[in-house]
């Protein structure tokens, strides 16, 4: 099926927030009027009504973004990934279709600005596939080949005006979500805002993407499980990222879910092991881990590889921030207590004086959330998760509905600050490196890979979290 396009990006200020203001003024007015057609009905009857009318109005309001790309799509996205806390369900609903939906450009637009970046004879020396190999909210992406001696390619193509956009289409997205009555503008949402519009900055810069790239390919090129692409600099600009083109299939590709137990446990402590590396060795890490991010090169000879895509999402770390949180996961790890709960206060997580049996609850917790890396040995988790080996059945595990479950249940809530961002984006890389695990049904003792992190700066860290609390007693 042929993929939907546009002739060009709407990147003029006035024309974007033009269609933004319609769009939340008539999902508004529909929303309101819809509403009002509610009030007779039953109690039961008006909540089912009115949770349709909010899902009708909110993937009409994801249409018009889709059709306006740029930087609004991507704000949709990171809304419908961290929005659970603080959106309707039915909100987070229909912006998850941003993802897989998003229109491409029209070949001769794309082209007409490759000419503009690259000039004439660069991109003479390339032949370009007009239909693109994927399209996304900032841009997308076309195969090469240079002519000269057959190099295959990829050109990653920012749309036109995207990046000089973004302040006016954050400007714009919230008044489109105030006249739309569909999210609620409240003080975190705004914080979260911002923290978005650092993100989109950092994704619109090329020139950091290729340095990042060329950085993780350094980083990684004594290790043969991964493969990082190469940047071509002569076919880069401030708008373009031309990089090799790396073969290879999606994680639920049939040939991988096929692999032999050996493999794919394998693959599995490669990509956990590089979780760990960024967090504990590099303090940089991959914020998107989605399976967007990854491909999967099946060997012939048996021995697979995975291929590290899209190093916009990188992100650099502070150890004032990752420090606790390094401390948070061996404090989990060894079931210490006190430890975890120092931690928490040096990331400002807790405020006032919490009753030590909510924090024992929340200790255990953190003990069961780390269980996939524990020595089954010491602390056994439950005994449908292990093999006769002791080792892990991430495939079988239900760890994150389990954790979600006993979090619902305790009242610890009511003393919790809202945590840094930058623990959410550790959060979500543990949880991404998890899930990639139970995809691909690994066998694995996790303890094995992490241990050897575990001492990695740990006076450091513990000395940093001293520090911060001495910090904030005194005060």
């Amino acid at each position: 099926m042929a993929r939907k396009t546009v002739k060009r990006v709407k990147t003029g200020s006035l024309e974007r927030r033009f269609s933004l203001a319609r769009a939340g003024f008539m999902a508004g007015a529909r929303y309101a009027t819809a509403s009002a057609g509610t009030l007779f009905a039953s109690a039961d009857k008006r909540d089912e009504l009115r949770r349709q009318n909010l899902s009708e109005r909110a993937r009409e309001l994801v249409d018009e973004l889709g059709q306006l790309k740029g930087s609004v799509v991507k704000i949709g996205q990171m809304m419908a990934l961290f929005g659970e806390h603080f959106l309707p369900e039915e909100v987070t609903e229909a912006l998850h279709s941003l993802e897989n939906n998003t229109t491409a450009l029209e070949w001769p637009a794309v082209e007409k600005h490759l000419r503009q970046q690259l000039g004439t004879v660069k991109l003479n020396e390339l032949t370009v596939d007009p239909e693109p190999l994927g399209a996304a909210s900032l841009g997308q992406v076309h195969r090469a080949t240079r002519n000269s001696d057959g190099a295959q390619l990829v050109l990653k193509i920012q749309y036109p005006g995207v990046a000089d956009a973004i302040d006016s289409d954050m400007r714009a997205l919230v008044r489109l979500l105030k006249l739309s009555r569909l999210v609620p503008i409240t003080e975190q949402f705004n914080q979260w805002l911002d923290e978005v519009r650092d993100m989109l900055g950092r994704e619109v810069d090329y020139d950091l993407e290729a340095h990042t790239t060329r950085h993780f390919r350094e980083a990684l090129k004594e290790d043969p499980r991964f493969v990082v692409p190469q940047v071509y600099g002569d076919y880069s600009t401030h708008n373009i990222l031309c990089l090799s083109y790396e073969e290879g299939v999606h994680i639920s590709d049939p040939s991988v879910v096929s692999l032999s137990q050996e493999r794919r446990n394998f693959l599995g402590r490669a990509i956990m092991e590089l979780c760990c590396r960024e967090v504990f060795e590099w303090d940089k890490m991959q914020t998107d881990p989605n399976f967007g991010n990854y491909l999967m090169r099946v060997g012939d000879d048996g021995k697979d590889k995975i291929v590290l895509l899209d190093f916009g999402a990188i992100r650099d770390f502070d150890d004032d921030v990752l420090g606790p949180g390094r401390e948070m996961i061996r404090a989990a790890w060894y079931h210490d207590t006190d430890r975890l709960i120092r931690a928490m206060r040096a990331l400002e997580f807790l405020s006032g004086d919490v009753p030590q049996r909510l924090l024992n609850d929340f200790g255990a917790l953190c003990f069961e959330a780390i269980e996939a890396l524990q020595d089954p040995d010491r602390f056994p988790p439950p005994a449908s998760v292990v093999n006769e080996n002791g080792e892990y059945l991430w495939g079988e595990s239900n760890l994150p509905n389990r954790i979600m479950n006993r979090a619902s249940r305790t009242a610890l809530s009511v003393y919790f600050d809202v945590p840094p961002k930058e623990f959410i984006f550790l959060f979500r890389k543990l949880l991404g490196a998890y899930t990639f695990l139970h995809v691909i049904k690994a066998q694995v003792r996790g303890n094995t890979i992490i241990e050897p992190f575990i001492p990695m700066r740990e006076d450091a860290d513990r000395a940093m979290v001293d520090q911060k609390i001495g910090s904030k007693d005194a005060h």
